[in-house]
């Protein structure tokens, strides 16, 4: 079961991954279909990392996948909408969401570890960071969302190295590859 975990949440992760980076290079109606199909495949792909993460009482990470979502649906909708913000009860929302998922998992991780203990929690804060910023910038259009995915990538890969998992430490690297694609195709066109 572990591999079939493994093989879901990494592909689905890397194909969002792919999607986002080939879209900066498209006219707008092909970037916009690339970016909803990129959306879509990453929330699909959450049950399983939440799921490994859970298993390893990795849970400020496994809280900041779950957390993610709504950012996600939001980045999703506003591809959808063909804006770059919704309503403000939807940001509010989401961001209450998002923040009570990453305050859950954040304390409980520190209860039950009393503190910060470990390496793999350090590595969660950078998971944490990253991800929740990646994810709102990018939602936002705003490239600066590419250089958080980067921090993301690398202190996932490190922690699923750390934790024996080498198909999501390897599928995390590739990721980092098509991140800094997405990044440099953003910055060439700016």
């Amino acid at each position: 079961m572990d591999l079939i975990l493994q093989f879901w949440g990494g592909l689905f992760y890397l194909a969002n991954k792919i999607l986002f980076a080939l879209a900066e290079r498209q006219a707008k109606a092909q970037r916009r279909q690339l970016k909803l199909i990129g959306w879509l495949v990453y929330i699909l792909g959450v049950p399983a990392w939440v799921i490994i993460m859970i298993d390893h009482n990795n849970w400020i990470a496994a809280a900041i996948e779950a957390g993610g979502v709504p950012a996600m649906l939001l980045g999703l909708y506003n591809t959808y909408q063909g804006k770059l913000s919704a309503s403000r009860l939807i940001n509010h929302s989401v961001a209450a969401a998002t923040y009570a998922a990453v305050a859950f998992g954040l304390i409980y991780s520190l209860l039950l570890n009393g503190g910060v203990t470990s390496l793999s929690q350090v590595l969660e804060l950078g998971i944490m960071t990253g991800f929740l910023l990646g994810s709102y910038f990018l939602a936002k259009s705003n490239p600066v969302g590419w250089l958080f995915f980067m921090l993301m990538n690398l202190s996932m890969a490190t922690l699923m190295g750390l934790q024996g998992k080498p198909i999501l430490m390897t599928l995390q690297l590739l990721s980092l590859s098509f991140v800094f694609y997405g990044f440099i195709q953003v910055r060439y066109q700016s």
